[in-house]
């Protein structure tokens, strides 16, 4: 078998990389060095103008934005510049690639890009200076149009590394929503059959174990899909290839399921998957369709979910806050728990509603949040973690909401209503803080800082939580903000239940979250 991997290092590194000094013939005139092209909507062109991609990005990300729309026959890019140019195999691709994505705004690494036609009609890349480019392309293209080994291409051999397995290991970062295994199903079967899904937690992140019934499948799937979010501005699909070659699924429930046996127990007392729905979970039922979108495109719907991944950025409209709100959290250490520090610890996933302490049994509590997303999101992130020398368990209620004593019944302040708090973190719809949900860390994000308060005063306040403080990092841009590093993630913990909301002075109270950088 041919490639499967279609960057090796190799090729990544050639000397040749630097492309922003490539000549270029365009127009039949020799040796004329691109000029970025100004006109907005020219004529249609087979060759594309892609602007204002970021700084990092490969020749592979912006092949594979135009991969779901047909063949992709040249690039250029300008890597000073931030731009590059695609060449399509046809016109009526490249048509029905800009009509996509003007509809759907195109992302590359959570930043918007910008596609329009080129004034070129066809790219003449000068070969010697664009190795690199051509090694990714003729790869790609490769695999692509024969889904079958490769053989007697023109892709040097040190483009092509052995065939890779046909598993996938999927991380999911920033995960505001939760995300099912029939979401992966969904987004995954367009790009060949999935024999089999198993996810878990792991390191407090969801994790997914996806199986293909060929290698080359799972290379298309990586190639399109690593980088993008599944849902608007979040839950980011982070793609690499598993170690294993086979999964072995024991159960058929919704945490594992291996669609090539519906016949298997669901593990937990409930009938096995009846047949008829294991066959409905293959039908096209599509989350990724933008509605409105993809009609008025002549091409086949998994090119058009392809595209619609690629684009990276395909709003839900109205993901349901459905499930269940109440969270049992138990293992609670009883001495040091106040329904406070509980709101404040899961008020970092969801806005938390109502807490209660339970009477009988005060190493439990149960915590209403908003919405199901949100107590899905604080059980994924929270369960596990150390909260006041204690690992605390974090799972769903079967109580469907938090009941508040009844009036003039005294309960030991043991329950708290937060429905009106000002300290909900998550009430603007849109807010920022959507984006920035990570899950515990050492490293601490500090925030509306006054000017008068210096590192000193920050790093002994955080000292007197009871950790140590590593490390103090001001933005450099923004003195209102910085990040403060603890020793450890259960320190960072205590902290910030401690000091979210603590008034600095002249009126500002300071915010903290986790981060997701060290310094």
């Amino acid at each position: 078998r041919g490639s499967d991997e279609l960057l090796s290092g190799s090729v990544l590194n050639s000397p040749n990389s630097n492309m922003s000094s490539m000549v270029v013939t365009a127009n039949g005139n020799d040796n004329k060095k691109f000029k970025g092209d100004d006109k907005m909507d020219g004529a249609p062109s087979r060759v594309l103008h892609i602007r204002k991609l970021p700084g990092e990005v490969t020749e592979t990300e912006v092949i594979a934005l135009g991969l779901p729309f047909g063949k992709v026959t040249n690039i250029l890019m300008l890597k000073g510049k931030n731009q590059a140019f695609l060449e399509l195999a046809t016109e009526e691709a490249a048509i029905t690639m800009v009509n996509y994505y003007s509809a759907v705004t195109p992302h590359l690494r959570n930043q918007p890009i910008y596609i329009q036609y080129s004034n070129h009609k066809e790219l003449k890349t000068d070969n010697t200076l664009n190795q690199r480019a051509q090694a990714v392309l003729q790869a790609v293209t490769a695999v692509q149009a024969t889904n079958a080994p490769i053989s007697g291409t023109t892709v040097s051999e040190s483009a092509v590394t052995p065939a890779q397995s046909p598993v996938l290991r999927i991380i999911i970062d920033n995960m505001y929503y939760p995300v099912t295994l029939d979401v992966l199903h969904q987004i995954f079967s367009k790009f060949g059959a999935v024999l089999k899904i198993i996810t878990f937690t792991k390191n407090n992140q969801f994790q997914a174990l996806l199986q293909y019934g060929d290698p080359v499948n799972a290379q298309q799937a990586k190639l399109a899909l690593d980088g993008q979010n599944i849902y608007n501005a979040c839950c980011t699909l982070r793609i690499d290839f598993s170690k294993l070659v086979n999964l072995n699924v024991k159960y058929n429930n919704d945490k594992s399921r291996d669609y090539t046996r519906p016949d298997l127990p669901s593990g937990d007392g409930q009938p096995a998957l009846d047949p008829a729905i294991a066959a409905a979970f293959a039908k096209e039922t599509s989350l990724l369709a933008v509605p409105g979108a993809l009609s008025p495109l002549a091409i086949p719907n998994a090119a058009a979910a392809a595209a619609a991944a690629a684009a990276g950025r395909v709003g839900m409209p109205g993901v349901s806050a459905g499930g269940n709100t109440v969270l049992l959290v138990s293992n609670l250490n009883e001495e040091m728990v106040t329904p406070q520090s509980l709101f404040t610890l899961f008020g970092v996933y969801g806005d938390v509603q109502r807490v209660k302490i339970l009477y009988n049994k005060k190493d439990s509590a149960l915590i209403q949040m908003a919405d199901g997303n949100q107590s899905q999101l604080a059980m994924s992130h929270l369960n596990g973690q150390k909260m006041y020398g204690k690992i605390i368990r974090v799972t769903l209620s079967k109580h469907q909401t938090v009941q508040l004593p009844r009036e003039g019944l005294d309960d030991q302040g043991l329950t708290k209503d937060f429905g009106n708090s000002p300290l909900h973190r998550f009430k603007k719809p849109g807010s920022k803080n959507f984006q920035n949900i990570f899950p515990p860390s050492a490293t601490l994000h500090l925030s509306n800082i006054p000017p008068s308060v210096a590192e000193e005063d920050l790093r002994t306040l955080f000292a007197n939580t009871g950790g140590t403080v590593k490390a103090f990092k001001f933005f450099q841009r923004d003195h209102k903000m910085a990040l403060l590093q603890m020793s450890t993630v259960e320190e960072a913990i205590q902290a910030l239940i401690d000091l979210h909301n603590y008034n600095l002075g002249e009126n500002h109270h300071l915010r903290v979250s986790f981060s997701k950088s060290t310094i």
